[in-house]
């Protein structure tokens, strides 16, 4: 299950504003538009179109009007002003915001009503009521999908453990929380693309600190290990496959080769690690986290041995690692005479 978001009403900003916006937006007129969809997380603050360049205007974009949009109105005389704003709200534009506590013109608030777009006020500076509705709309509008799996927050690292149902991707997660890391989600994690290259994952409201253990029922990990035990949200930055041991099957030895998991469109960092009698998946899984780590600083242990491998292999001689930490073994304490 997985898609862009198909909008939120305009009413939905009033809805959340003392929650998450906190823009003290007041519905100044257009209250009969309230339903319209803001469909774009990207607002437009455009003074052209007040004159008559209107080629930018986009449609789900709300239309934020600041110092500048009202004092050119209020240059304008009557008769060209309400001209100019009912040609502006003709377009399929899903309300006006008006900034800095400004008084909206008279025009504005007849053309919105005729219209039936709603025009909006707040007392927050331009700037920053632009930024508090772009992050809420960015969030609330994200391609997301739900995914039956476990994330858990790895010494900073979002790691993703996928797998079938009853491989052990729970008691994995139970044994890493054991060991002092923190559960997002158990079971579903709804997964949501930011930016260009981000995705954040997060446990839907009803299941957040749950977890379902089979023959043992579902806990609250919070209640039952603290609230450093768990965290909201998460970014997702490493995905480890669980998968039934098979007999005969080749299984990575080296792990030279990067593979992905794609998940909205995006690429993130993938582990298969089979599952079998006898192994600590939940070690396992930490050190792919660890390694993952140095990975994404520049240290591939696999890849190093390799070149040395190759150098050898080619007649060269491999330079001894050095132990910065102990010095050389046949060092006494005073160092080398």
């Amino acid at each position: 299950m997985s898609g862009p978001s198909p909008g939120i009403a305009v009413r939905g900003l009033l809805r959340v504003r003392a929650e998450a916006l906190s823009l003290g937006i007041d519905v100044l007129a257009g209250a009969a538009g309230l339903d319209r969809p803001v469909t774009s997380p990207y607002v437009l603050k455009t003074g052209l179109a007040l004159a008559g360049f209107d080629a930018y205007l986009q449609p789900g974009r709300v239309l934020v009007f600041g110092a500048s949009e009202i004092g050119y109105l209020g240059s304008l005389e009557p008769g060209p002003r309400a001209l100019a704003l009912g040609r502006l709200l003709a377009h399929d534009i899903p309300c006006v915001l008006i900034t800095d506590g400004l008084p909206a013109p008279p025009e504005l608030l007849d053309a919105a009503d005729r219209s039936a777009v709603p025009v909006l006020g707040t007392g927050l500076a331009t700037p920053i009521a632009i930024a508090k509705l772009t992050g809420y709309l960015e969030d609330i509008l994200a391609e997301r999908t739900l995914l039956h799996a476990v994330l858990m927050d790895i010494l900073g690292l979002g790691v993703l453990v996928v797998g079938e149902s009853g491989i052990g991707k729970s008691e994995c997660a139970l044994d890493l929380v054991l060991r002092g890391h923190r559960l997002v989600a158990d079971d579903a994690v709804e997964i949501r693309r930011r930016a260009e290259s981000v995705l954040i994952g997060t446990c839907p409201e009803l299941t957040r600190h749950h977890m379902e253990l089979r023959g043992l029922g579902v806990i609250n990990i919070k209640d039952l290990f603290g609230v450093a035990s768990t965290r909201s949200s998460k970014r997702v930055e490493l995905v480890v496959q669980l998968e039934r041991w098979e007999p005969g099957r080749v299984y990575e030895r080296l792990g030279l080769e990067d593979i992905h998991y794609r998940i909205l469109g995006l690429e993130v960092p993938l582990i298969r690690m089979p599952v079998a009698p006898g192994r600590n998946v939940a070690i396992l899984v930490e050190v792919a986290a660890r390694n993952q780590l140095l990975r994404s600083r520049g240290h591939h242990a696999a890849r190093r041995l390799a070149a040395r491998l190759d150098r050898e292999l080619q007649g060269g001689h491999a330079q001894p690692e050095i132990d910065h930490l102990g010095g050389d073994e046949d060092d006494g304490p005073g160092g080398a005479a």
